[in-house]
């Protein structure tokens, strides 16, 4: 019984593309793992970007300072 969760921050993730994260995750279960469909859960959670960090940095801050 395989768990999936996957933790992205909460920028406009659409309905369709959570959705299409589930189906895929779900579909390597089943191709790599011979796991059923049936017993396959994958959660999202969307974590507000005050609560997401990255090198040391909260990621607003470190998008500014270390992606640009």
């Amino acid at each position: 019984m395989p768990y999936v969760n996957i933790k992205v921050t909460r920028e406009d993730v659409t309905t369709d593309q959570k959705a299409e994260l589930i189906s895929g995750v779900t579909d390597l279960l089943v191709r790599v793992l011979d796991k059923s469909p049936a017993t396959t859960f994958v959660v999202i959670d969307e974590i507000a970007l005050e609560d997401w960090g990255v090198g040391g940095l909260p990621v607003e801050q470190y998008r500014r300072e270390v992606v640009s």
